[in-house]
């Protein structure tokens, strides 16, 4: 008699950008950029509700099967600062991963200083943790373009874009070619390996159109504050009422009214990504911790929407990766003759 197999250990690998996701970071100028470097970690600030969430889902009773990677465009000359910063916050990253920007100056790689695809997407597979069972919940923001490259890694791993289609991506992306070579030889060992991401949230700092990422399906969520992401992860079972409560408290203490969050709720609601009993749960969960007053404008969101029913938006089946690269290309071309200045 042989002994039993031992059941297969549940990994959840976090994806955090640091900038403008997790930490409140203006970079739309060389000043702004020159103020940012020489900031001391005590300096810095977290978007609200940012820490309160992460440290709940690196929650220490499960810690051994929790995995945070941060992936910044900071430079690697930040890595102390930045560090020190995290650790203020009591959070302990597993991978921080910083870009060599310095390294892509010398060598006059001067499209790497700027672009993000080709970087982002090869740290994204070179920090990928493989395990029997796997899910991955990826945290970007608008500033860039998150949207589509943690689309395109998750569809990598799925198998939906093969070696033709990939190196296809690269080159209209203008990737380098030592990054194209990288690259393609993460793909060979990655392609199809598993479906494993689950969500994407995408931090609206610049207040995007909702309809920008419509292209990306349901797997993308972009969301406005992180209580948004708290009421999903609680709806999925991920997040208990607790923590969920921390974030909420985070965000009180920040100014926003039960007003404010309630239509942060609607919106949710309105998108189709949560349904009136998952927000019901909520409210218990909220009246049962004495939060009472955001309980009952939870409340008057389900009433005011019962009568609209709208299942989430569909999945991607397939993306158009070169004809949303183009778009976004455009529409960047078009902010610059405006006047406005980007790094993206």
């Amino acid at each position: 008699m042989t002994d039993a197999k031992p059941p297969a250990r549940r990994l959840m690998h976090l994806r955090w950008d640091l900038d403008k996701t997790y930490l409140q970071t203006n970079f739309d100028t060389v000043k702004d950029l020159v103020k940012t470097f020489l900031q001391k970690p005590e300096d810095k600030t977290a978007v609200v509700g940012a820490q309160a969430l992460l440290r709940a889902l690196l929650d220490p009773a499960d810690r051994d099967n929790r995995r945070v990677t941060f992936i910044s465009g900071s430079p690697r000359q930040m890595r102390r600062v930045l560090m020190k910063k995290l650790e203020l916050d009591g959070v302990e990253p597993d991978m921080f991963i910083l870009k060599p920007n310095l390294e892509n100056l010398l060598r006059g790689r001067i499209r790497a200083i700027r672009g993000q695809v080709g970087y982002k997407l090869k740290s994204l597979l070179l920090s990928h943790m493989s395990a029997e069972q796997v899910d991955e919940y990826l945290f970007g923001d608008d500033a860039e373009q998150d949207a589509f490259i943690y689309s395109l890694y998750a569809d990598i791993l799925s198998g939906r874009v093969d070696a033709v289609r990939m190196a296809a991506i690269l080159q209209t992306c203008k990737v380098y070619r030592h990054d194209v070579d990288e690259i393609m030889v993460h793909h060979a060992k990655l392609a199809g390996s598993g479906d494993v991401v689950r969500r994407i949230f995408i931090h609206l700092d610049r207040r995007s159109p909702l309809d920008r990422f419509a292209a990306y399906g349901g797997r993308v969520v972009a969301i406005y504050n992180y209580f948004q992401v708290a009421v999903l992860l609680f709806d999925a079972g991920i997040l208990p009422a607790p923590p969920l409560l921390d974030v909420l408290a985070a965000m009180e203490a920040a100014g926003y009214t039960p007003e404010r969050v309630a239509n942060s709720v609607q919106d949710l609601m309105r998108r189709g990504f949560v349904q009136a009993p998952a927000i019901r749960k909520l409210t218990e969960a909220l009246r049962s911790f004495g939060a009472s007053s955001f309980a009952h404008k939870f409340e008057d969101v389900v009433t005011s929407m019962d009568h609209l029913q709208r299942s989430p938006p569909p999945w991607p089946e397939e993306i158009n990766y070169l004809g949303l690269y183009h778009e976004a290309r455009w529409r960047r071309q078009q902010q610059r003759l405006l006047g406005i200045r980007l790094l993206d």
